[in-house]
């Protein structure tokens, strides 16, 4: 059963559409995954769609050339390839993707993007998702089967969500669906045993803190 959940907080912004896109798709995955999460997010957004009411309500009254100006306005922001990723790829009908000889069925969030470009350090795979926001990096994450991350912490916050599979660290087991968020103040070693497959956002590199591993921080902005 699903233990870890995004905060309400978390909900509201993505009912109202003011998530950056990295966030929007994990707190869309998760709920794809969670009846809990799911009926609270129809919950907000039928919240947000009555508050939008309401606020159209109090401009009625203003004069037509206005409205209209006002419309046009922001049909230019939504259609304005600022406002977009670009380069987002188009939505493909395929909802696995292999990896590492495993094959994983996607969340729907997810399922836009396919062809991902996989890099390796032994049983650690990662691919990332071209989003360009800046210095937070999302990407799928694969772990092979009896295999882990050295013990590490976070010099930023992290969130992950767990698609398929299991792990566990130090502090619980995780199971499909979980969606942790970690940083600083959190030191951990996830294991997995039959392998996983995470959704991954972060917005600075890990800190390796343990033996040989520790040589990896040399290129930890490279494999975040």
């Amino acid at each position: 059963m699903i233990k870890y959940h995004p905060a309400d907080e978390l909900l509201l912004a993505h009912a109202a559409g003011t998530l950056p896109a990295s966030m929007s798709i994990a707190v869309a995955a998760h709920s794809e995954m969670c009846e809990i999460c799911a009926n609270k997010l129809v919950a907000f957004e039928n919240q947000a769609a009555e508050e939008a009411f309401s606020a159209s309500q109090l401009h009625q009254d203003e004069p037509q050339e206005q409205a209209s100006d006002e419309f046009d306005a922001m049909m230019a922001a939504i259609m304005s390839d600022e406002h977009l990723p670009s380069t987002l790829v188009a939505p493909s009908p395929e909802a696995n993707i292999d990896v590492a000889g495993e094959r994983y069925t996607l969340p729907t969030a997810l399922r836009r993007y396919h062809h991902l470009g996989w890099s390796s350090i032994g049983a650690i795979s990662r691919a990332r998702l071209p989003l360009n926001e800046g210095d937070t990096h999302a990407s799928l994450l694969h772990i092979g089967m009896n295999s882990g991350v050295p013990s590490h912490t976070h010099k930023g916050t992290e969130v992950t969500l767990l698609l398929s599979g299991h792990f566990e660290d130090e502090y619980d087991q995780y199971v499909p669906g979980d969606f942790i968020i970690l940083d600083s103040a959190n030191h951990h070693t996830p294991q997995t045993h039959d392998g996983c497959l995470c959704y991954t956002v972060a917005d600075a590199p890990l800190h390796f803190t343990k033996g040989v591993s520790q040589l990896l921080n040399a290129v930890g902005r490279v494999i975040y």
